[in-house]
């Protein structure tokens, strides 16, 4: 790792000198300017920049504009050139310009691009956003010309990104990695940390304004999130006046709901959402047949369950937020968000097990279980952000406060009877009430060194706390009643502080070639107490990430990327949660608050073709190696003490750091512009994962994973749409196991009237099948158990929309984007 980490340096240095040489050779001569919108006179960043000494079609020296729209190109001859700018969604502009000498310096001020606009009864539409965009560190997904999603969640819009996969329960992935760090608006929030799936399916779709896709972020950034970084942008607009959106969608299975209102006059501006969603009652039909084997006696017993179970979750969200440019220099932004959401279950099992008798027979009991759990849980989400620019624009200072505070709640029970008396032989009432908070405090400050040379520097605090008390009670039939039971019952009390500091450097390295070099140093000190364990456990870490990215533009419309960098994934509440499960007292669930943190290296090379009004085309290969890797894990007892409690025949799930995790993969993703109206696009991630089990040793596994999707769009009218989505992900292999292969798609319909302010859309999922069937097959020492579930998946949902106030669709980077580095230019 040091020496690949020395080798890209030596290279860069080795690049950088010639190019310095090159420089000079040249000249000291240079051309400068800024790229702006003519109509909001705000820059663009990303422009293309690309001078033409005249009579000779081959570019003579190129670069990009910065997020100031700033641009600047030296080292070229004496003689008469053309500049030419182009950005997508706007016209191609040309200057003239002469070298007089080598000591030239022209600064062509601001060059205004203005957008290609069409005009639709009076209603001004400037050229649509590119629904995939591919930027210098991230990928960005817009996600408005989606018309399947327009009755769904955010987890179906996450279905369409390029590089994650979504499976039957709304579990994300990001290049096989469920390790991801969620923000919404750039920003944390504890409501991940506790049940990601019930906040994603809380969102609604037609609340989405674009989702930023980060594989290996900088060193800017987090090293939370193995995987890397899902940033949701909700919609927000920055027109004057007063302009908004609602939404309502009705469903057989999904209904939700949104308003969104934003207001501006002159430099001071506010906006304010509500949205919910509420997924009705499904039941679920599942089996189940485990076979156990007691090494100490070598007997063999059998459990089979064979029921359903009913499910539902709502989700409420708000907030305001505000942004006021003080001055030309100064800007202050914040906002205050409230999130409610929760879920609950019911399940109903017949339940036979078979276990020898001690005298060569089989004794066969068959019970009923009957059980319930919910979560819920509420918080708010405070922000501020402070922005100072100096006369230099390149150089800048912000500050931000974050903070989120959380209540939850988990409820538990369960009744079992013995048949056929239909007796009460087991019971349990569970409560796990709890506080979770997360609050952070961070300074970026970029310095400019040279032209086009850059370097960022900050620092940023943040903190994790959790308690939660978790209470039990078993029946007990001597006393006919639930009676308190203290070895179920537990505390956790848990502080999480990180403290961190970095330095990143952006430079040229030649014209062609750009690089970013960068550093982390994150210190993370945990201060923990287990009521159980009647102990407390003081701990810390020290963790350097490097963070390497070149990139080469080949041409105005190719480029390369390479990139390496260390990701870590601390675990969060859902992982430590020492609450104890026991509603199918066959089948114990628990959090585990020894965890250690995973970390990951991270390797990723790209090659992207922006093919013009064709589409575009990206592949992307990657390797990735983990430590510690954490995963389910399955323990078999055929007996276990809890407290005070004798569990016969059972299982413990919980979650492991299972040992070392090793994957190698590829991404294609591709956008085929077929004819002015039909648009192609899929997604494939295809990688090879190997998992060495040091918990079990000999129980390693390795297997070949295959997730594609493709979406087909056809604009039948100018006002009338039609789409075809659909996923498919091949049956994979686990550290204990066979998970389920997944396969679904959806057909949508969309009319758009009153000048395109108003919308109708009808999606239809899986028409041709109520249920998503999904077999599971697992096994480890003494165990081997093989379930079967029959996913409620069929809907039809139809959608209103209604944008109020201007309407005005353009080519802008969204203002809640998570924060970057200015790019390097040439």
């Amino acid at each position: 790792m040091k020496f690949f980490f020395a080798a890209i340096l030596f290279l860069l240095i080795v690049h950088l000198a010639r190019a310095q040489e090159d420089a000079q050779s040249a000249g000291d001569n240079k051309v400068s300017g800024k790229v702006i919108d003519s109509a909001s006179g705000k820059a663009i960043e990303y422009a293309t920049i690309t001078v033409y000494q005249i009579g000779n079609n081959k570019p003579a020296a190129g670069t990009i504009t910065g997020s100031k729209g700033q641009f600047s190109i030296g080292g070229l001859l004496p003689g008469d050139y053309k500049l030419v700018v182009y950005f997508i969604g706007y016209q191609t502009k040309t200057l003239s310009i002469k070298m007089a000498s080598q000591q030239a310096n022209i600064a062509l001020g601001n060059i205004n691009l203005a957008g290609k606009v069409q005009t639709l009864a009076g209603v001004t539409v400037k050229a649509q956003k590119d629904i995939v965009e591919n930027k210098i560190d991230k990928l960005v997904y817009n996600a408005g010309k989606d018309i399947t999603s327009q009755t769904g969640v955010a987890t179906d819009v996450l279905k369409k990104v390029p590089q994650v996969s979504v499976d039957v329960d709304g579990n994300v992935e990001l290049q096989g990695s469920s390790g991801v760090l969620f923000l919404i608006n750039g920003k944390p929030s504890t409501i991940f940390g506790s049940n990601i799936t019930d906040v994603l399916q809380s969102i609604p779709a037609n609340q989405i304004e674009s989702i930023e896709v980060i594989t290996n972020p900088g060193a800017k950034y987090d090293a939370q999130g193995t995987g890397g970084i899902i940033n949701i942008i909700l919609k927000h607009n920055t027109l004057q006046g007063i302009n908004g959106n609602v939404s309502l969608t009705a469903g057989t299975i999904m209904q939700n709901g949104s308003v969104n209102i934003n207001a501006r006059k002159g430099k001071f501006g506010l906006n304010a959402f509500v949205n919910g969603s509420y997924r009705l009652t499904t039941t679920t039909p599942t089996s189940s047949r485990r076979v156990t084997t007691d090494t100490a006696t070598k007997t063999t017993s059998l459990l089979q369950q064979d029921g359903s179970g009913n499910f539902n979750r709502h989700g409420f969200q708000s907030g305001i937020g505000f942004d006021w440019t003080i001055s030309e220099k100064n800007n202050l932004s914040g906002a205050l968000n409230y999130a409610n959401f929760g879920n609950r279950s019911n399940n109903n099992f017949n339940q036979l097990e078979q276990i020898p008798d001690g005298f060569g027979g089989v004794l066969n009991t068959n019970t009923v279980n009957n059980s319930n759990s919910s979560f819920s849980q509420h918080s708010f989400d405070p922000s501020l952000n402070y922005k100072h620019s100096f006369v230099n624009k390149e150089q800048q200072l912000e500050i931000g406060m974050d903070g989120s505070f959380a209540h939850n709640t988990i409820t538990a029970g369960n009744d079992q009877y013995l048949q056929p008396q239909d007796s009460l032989i087991y019971g349990t009432r569970n409560n796990n009430p709890a506080t979770e908070n997360e609050y952070e405090i961070k300074l970026d400050y970029v310095q400019p060194l040279d032209t086009n040379i850059n370097l960022g520097v900050g620092g940023k605090f943040s903190g994790y706390d959790i308690s939660s008390a978790a209470n039990a009670s078993v029946w007990n039939p001597d006393f006919s009643n639930y009676l308190y039971n203290s070895g179920l019952s537990n505390n956790l009390d848990y502080h999480q502080k990180v403290y961190a500091t970095y330095a990143e450097l952006n430079f040229p390295i030649d014209k062609s070639l750009q690089a970013r070099l960068g550093g982390r140093y994150e210190r993370t000190q945990i201060n923990s107490f287990y009521a159980n364990a009647q102990q407390g456990i003081k701990k810390g870490y020290n963790t350097f990430i490097p963070a390497v990215f070149l990139m080469k533009k080949i041409g105005e419309a190719q480029t390369i990327k390479l990139s390496y960098t260390i990701r870590i994934n601390r675990p969060d509440y859902s992982d430590l949660n020492p609450f104890i499960n026991t509603s199918d007292p066959k089948n114990v669930t628990t959090g585990n608050p020894d965890l250690k943190p995973e970390i990951w290296d991270r390797y990723e090379v790209s090659y992207n073709n922006d093919l013009g009004k064709i589409g575009s085309f990206m592949i992307s290969l990657f390797y990735r190696q983990s430590n510690g890797d954490i995963q389910p894990f399955i323990i078999y007892h055929p007996s276990v003490q809890i407290g005070d409690t004798t569990y016969t025949n059972t299982t413990v799930t919980t979650r492991q750091n299972i040992g070392i995790e090793k994957n190698m993969g590829t991404n294609i993703f591709f956008d085929l512009h077929v004819t002015d109206k039909f648009e192609f696009r899929s997604n494939i991630i295809w990688f090879y994962r190997h998992t060495i089990n040091q918990v079990d040793i000999g129980y390693n596994s390795s297997v070949t994973l295959f997730r594609s999707t493709i979406n087909a769009s056809y604009q039948l009218t100018d006002n009338l749409a039609t789409e075809f989505f659909g996923s498919f992900s091949k049956r994979h292999h686990e550290a204990q196991g066979y998970y389920p292969s997944f396969t679904s798609y959806s057909f949508a319909l969309r009319k758009q009237f009153w000048n395109k302010k108003g919308s109708i859309a009808l999606v239809a999922n899986n028409p041709f099948s109520k249920y998503v069937d999904q077999r599971t097959d697992l096994f480890g020492p003494g165990f081997v158990t093989s379930s079967f579930r029959q996913v409620p998946y069929q809907s039809i949902g139809i959608n209103f929309t209604w944008k109020f106030g201007k309407l005005e669709l353009k080519k802008e980077q969204p203002e809640y984007s998570v924060p970057d580095l200015n790019p390097p230019q040439q």
